[in-house]
């Protein structure tokens, strides 16, 4: 297939024009006319995983490669040392990010991995309705996304209502209207300003909260008869 058939239905199952305009979902390395032999998702690309993927394979990530405006090709910095990679493999790269966290991922981590089947979703935030503590709600994040420990701001012994965004969503705290705030990358200030409001905070950290976004990507690819093979880089951080 050719890369612009793919993007196509890539937009029909999650429209491009939904990013955020700080965003840069899309193409962002290729041409629309190429033909691709196969199809990898991952949540990001490096290096390591460039070198185990085919020439003529076109990557779809969650996270752009291309953010902010590059002023030079200098390879011995990033990203250019990845594009260099890319264009040397002949390796084609779309990436899918805030317009699939609104459309999909959000959504999916709400329903299928903490199990709340009537999550809301509005924008960035799921809501749903719950009745339990505060460490409850702690050991259910522990169980569901794999983690030893988190990091948690705790304001109210009892949790009603819970509000959740994947990735990075600190700046959303002021408009979060709910007892518990579950998001990733949580800063000291982001703390500070949400205990200044009585908003109890859980860090479920950016790659466990996002990290099933291939497996939600290639189930989208396959009923739309795509077969895709997943290749998820690692998470960048670990414990010691």
């Amino acid at each position: 297939m050719k890369i612009r058939e793919i993007y196509e239905i890539l937009d029909s199952i999650s429209p491009f024009e939904l990013q955020e305009k700080w965003d840069n979902s899309g193409l962002q390395i290729g041409s629309f006319e190429e033909e691709v032999k196969q199809i990898v998702v991952s949540m990001d690309v490096d290096l390591e995983l460039l070198k185990t993927i085919d020439p003529k394979t076109l990557l779809i990530t969650h996270h752009p490669l291309i953010f902010k405006p590059i002023k030079n090709m200098d390879f011995s910095t990033y990203p250019q040392n990845l594009i260099r990679e890319f264009i040397k493999r002949e390796i084609s790269l779309i990436s899918m990010h805030t317009n699939f966290d609104k459309t999909h991922l959000n959504s999916y981590v709400a329903k299928n991995i903490l199990g709340f089947k009537d999550a809301v979703c509005s924008e960035f935030i799921c809501y749903f309705d719950v009745d339990c503590s505060f460490e409850e709600m702690v050991e259910l994040i522990k169980k569901s996304f794999g983690l030893e420990r988190v990091k948690a701001m705790k304001c109210k012994d009892k949790i009603k209502r819970v509000a959740l965004t994947t990735g990075a969503g600190a700046s959303l705290i002021r408009d979060v209207r709910a007892d518990l705030f579950l998001t990733g990358d949580i800063k000291y200030h982001d703390a500070m300003e949400a205990k200044s409001l009585g908003l109890s905070l859980i860090d479920i950290e950016h790659f466990h909260s996002e990290k099933f976004f291939v497996e939600v990507l290639k189930s989208q690819l396959k009923k739309n008869q795509i077969e895709a093979i997943i290749a998820s880089t690692k998470n960048p951080f670990s414990l010691i």
